[in-house]
């Protein structure tokens, strides 16, 4: 989900590039190869093909240096087995000894039987659950009503919760989308079933979006299993309701969610480049709001069998406010990576669909500029309450570089905070949305980036990002026995 405004050398043009005729517009080198990918193992399949393009991404942007002096590295030595192994991903915090720093990290460090035991539970299924606390009156709080001043720095408990189980929606369109991402290009498409991970909400509306990129028709001949990759129209998320009445009761009013994936398709990676501003179609704004071309064209092109996402979004939550008028009602819009951006151009519309529009928030995670200050303003009059769940570490977070305007209030994290994964983490894992939830869920101030307790699996990440796993953590999930890829069956990440 990632954008770039600049010339290109010719040295850095990836493989999967054709020819510029065969384009309506210019693909990117950044595009993923086309490679086989397996309908079992969508994780992998979703994980190679992003880090391919971060990679090339992190390529481009990243200054050349003078080589630096090449030291010995630094040795730890396991007291458990006598044996000696470097330590790797030096950087900002090399030398510091965290644990004497932050004291509630010492416990995640520490390899003694009490954190083994914990280490077992955090990769198994039988992970605690933090209590969901009433919200009651404090709702509006939580929605961002005071853009969420006061809940941050240090993370409140109720807020890390409910920004996890927002995550967790975008998770379930993920889930969907890739155990079935093609879409028959003769008849519209069958409703679709998304595993929720909260069960008092279910599903009203699925959501697709549109491509204006055109591909040439031999794309599909060269790859025909993969032709999914070069639809047009493909499903990329839903609107879901809070249905179950001891759940309203506990969040003080009755949620409306629209969940947004991050990209998956050729298709949408060539919007994703398309990086020039240009007019938001507004009728009484006269600041001139601009947003990236390919944004806009995902989000406002209707496909052959299926409306624009911005048509789709819009019809529904009319009809939801209709159905449940007099009810206290709030929307909330999650998305990771594009989905973020689109997340903000949802928000930008329902924010004035309708006169008496309950409040709007955004939790958006990992995503890029979207506009210019002209239309992050505009979205901060029109009261939509924006929380950006940031990591230090996302090149994706950092671009377009220009010309663009970040909205809303930021939740920082960092992947050097957390004990299990490599500080030098690969920039994939950076942008992986179970590292964000992992991040979220151990963050508890800028003074401990990162809890003792925290109680979210690490099975899901152990499986994704087993390469940037530390290797200390790694052995003791073969010394303990423990097979996170068989315990992926049916295993949802915990909310807490």
């Amino acid at each position: 989900m990632q954008i770039i405004n600049s010339t290109i050398p010719a040295q850095n043009l990836s493989r999967f590039q054709v020819r510029r005729s065969s384009f309506k517009y210019q693909m990117s080198p950044l595009n993923p190869s086309a490679a086989k990918v397996s309908y079992f193992r969508p994780a992998t399949a979703a994980v190679d093909g992003t880090r391919r393009h971060l990679a090339n991404l992190d390529k481009l942007l990243k200054k050349t240096d003078t080589p630096a002096k090449v030291e010995p590295e630094p040795v730890f030595k396991d007291p458990n087995k006598g044996s000696e192994m470097p330590i790797k991903g030096k950087g900002l915090f090399e030398g510091l000894n965290l644990a004497r720093i932050w004291p509630e990290m010492r416990a995640a460090e520490d390899m003694s039987p009490r954190n083994l035991n914990r280490l077992q539970r955090l990769l198994s299924k039988t992970v605690e659950y933090s209590p969901r606390n009433s919200l009651g009156r404090r709702w509006r709080e939580y929605h961002g009503c005071n853009d969420w001043s006061g809940l941050l720095d240090p993370l409140d408990e109720n807020l890390r919760r409910e920004v996890v189980r927002y995550g967790e929606f975008v998770q379930s369109a993920y889930h969907s989308f890739h155990s079935n991402p093609a879409m028959s290009l003769n008849e519209a498409p069958l409703p679709r079933h998304v595993a929720l991970p909260d069960k008092s909400y279910k599903v009203t509306k699925s959501l697709y979006a549109t491509s204006s990129v055109g591909l040439p028709g031999w794309v599909d001949e060269v790859a025909p299993d993969l032709g999914w990759m070069t639809q047009r129209s493909s499903w990329m998320g839903y609107v879901a309701v809070c249905d179950d009445r001891r759940e309203i009761s506990r969040m003080g009013r009755r949620d409306i969610v629209i969940a947004l994936r991050g990209t998956a398709t050729c298709l949408e990676w060539a919007e994703n480049v398309r990086a020039q501003l240009t007019n938001i179609p507004t009728d009484t704004d006269s600041s001139d709001p601009k947003v990236e071309c390919g944004f806009l064209s995902l989000y406002k092109t209707a496909g052959a069998h299926v409306k624009s996402l911005s048509e789709s979004v819009v019809e529904e939550i009319r009809r939801l406010m209709e159905i449940y008028k007099g009810e206290t009602l709030s929307i909330s819009v999650t998305g990771h990576s594009l989905g973020a951006a689109l997340a903000l151009l949802v928000a930008d519309e329902i924010s004035v669909c309708s006169p008496t529009v309950p409040p709007v928030a955004v939790f958006s995670f990992g995503g890029p500029r979207v506009g210019n200050t002209a239309f992050a303003n505009r979205i901060t009059s029109r009261n939509v309450k924006v929380l950006r769940i940031v990591n230090s570490q996302d090149l994706i977070t950092q671009v377009p570089p220009v010309t663009y305007s970040h909205v809303g209030t930021e939740l920082r994290v960092e992947t050097k905070m957390s004990p299990y994964l490599k500080p030098n983490a690969d920039v994939a894992c950076c942008h992986d949305l179970e590292a964000y939830l992992h991040l979220v869920d151990g963050f508890l101030s800028s003074k401990c980036p990162f809890r003792a307790n925290a109680k979210r699996s690490l099975v899901r990440l152990v499986h994704d990002q087993r390469g940037n796993m530390k290797k200390l953590y790694m052995r003791k999930v073969k010394d303990l026995s423990l097979n996170p890829e068989l315990q992926m069956l049916g295993c949802l990440p915990s909310p807490s």
